[in-house]
């Protein structure tokens, strides 16, 4: 029986050979390969077709390097609310100087440095056993083909959409009516810019047409820069006069998707669950109490999201067959993002900057979970029979 280092060495020796052979010569060496090796016929051919990869030590030497900086990477990953390393790599320059200004985290120099230069798959590597996941059910969808005014909202699709100023957005209703879409329930509007992925989220005490434009308005008086348009779904709290009448008033940009068409609406549909769904959940929320609770939890929530969690933007996507290549740009926060838009006034800009020095994420993080908490308590439970 031949030694694994023998079996080896005459794989490599006959590697070359069985490359630059014809059929029938593959098949001869083939044979003598796996009367001699023992192999599997289909392994034996894998190890001749293909030049074995060079394993090195570098790699775990180099995540050995950076064990001193775990705790703190750690920590940090939690102030970023468990986001992958990519987008945690991208936040850390700003985490970090934000975190040491409040208090809430001491470095050394030597390892203040290491930390910022580690790469999104070492992070990841070095959080992996700290990571979970998170499970969650499907709701309901409640929203109703609205007939009016339909012919005076023009139609617009995804790829029609190009306007590249801050200020263009689209809009949706997130339901909280729980296992049951009868009574009336407490919804939420999702507002996302588009050039920015600056997002708001109002809660409103039902879905009226008074109540989606007064949140509406809410929203747009806490957009860092004006709202120049809306783009919303066919449903009827989107699709009557008095949102038309409100965007005209306003000067808004009214559009609306083509019916049934979820990849329209992309980007606030994606935002539904990251802003919504998965701070909120899936549960029953009725009345006033329940309603300002979540309002609470959106005030804060706008602040810790748009400062200090950065977004990937989809630059380009390539089909090749089944295979679909996307690219991303460089991870960045929605305020870093409305910095750099040269749309945006100066002025503007500079009360970000003025409100981003006072903002602490960790302490942002913390008042979430107090206010989660107490939202959580208003849920209406189902009744069982």
């Amino acid at each position: 029986m031949m030694s694994q280092k023998s079996k080896q060495e005459l794989a490599e020796a006959l590697r070359p050979r069985y490359q630059q052979a014809g059929r029938a010569e593959k098949c001869r060496m083939l044979d003598e390969f796996v009367a001699a090796t023992g192999y599997h016929r289909k392994y034996a051919s894998h190890l001749l077709k293909h030049w074995p990869r060079r394993r090195t030590r570098q790699r775990r030497r180099s995540t050995a390097k950076y064990q001193v900086v775990v705790g703190a990477l750690e920590q940090l990953w939690q102030v970023a609310d468990q986001i992958c390393g990519k987008r945690l790599v991208a936040a850390l320059p700003a985490l970090v100087t934000a975190l040491e200004r409040h208090g809430e985290l001491r470095l050394d120099q030597p390892t203040r440095e290491l930390l910022l230069q580690i790469s999104p798959a070492t992070a990841d590597r070095l959080l992996r056993p700290l990571r979970r996941r998170l499970g969650h059910r499907q709701g309901l969808s409640t929203t109703k083909p609205g007939t009016l005014l339909k012919q005076a909202i023009r139609v617009r699709t995804f790829a029609d959409w190009d306007d590249a100023r801050p200020g263009f957005t689209e809009i949706d209703l997130v339901a909280h009516g729980g296992d049951s879409a009868q009574g009336e329930f407490v919804h939420s509007l999702d507002i996302v810019d588009i050039t920015t992925r600056w997002s708001e989220q109002v809660a409103l005490p039902n879905r009226s047409q008074a109540a989606v434009t007064a949140a509406l308005d809410t929203a747009r008086q806490r957009l860092p820069f004006p709202l120049l348009g809306v783009d919303s779904d066919n449903g009827g709290e989107f699709i009557n006069a008095n949102l038309l009448r409100y965007c005209e008033q306003h000067q808004l940009t009214f559009t609306r998707s083509r019916p049934y068409r979820k990849n329209d609406q992309a980007h606030v549909e994606q935002k539904n669950w990251t802003a919504v769904r998965q701070i909120v959940g899936y549960d029953r929320y009725e009345g006033q109490p329940a309603c300002d609770a979540l309002n609470a939890l959106y005030t804060t929530r706008h602040l810790y999201h748009n400062f200090f969690q950065p977004v990937m933007v989809l630059v380009s996507k390539k089909r090749d067959g089944a295979k679909v290549t996307k690219r991303y740009d460089a991870p960045q926060t929605p305020y870093q993002r409305v910095l750099a838009a040269p749309d945006v006034t100066e002025a503007d800009k500079a009360r970000l900057r003025q409100l981003y020095a006072t903002l602490n994420p960790a302490a942002l993080l913390r008042q979430i979970r107090t206010q989660q908490a107490a939202v959580w308590k208003l849920a209406l439970k189902a009744e069982t029979g």
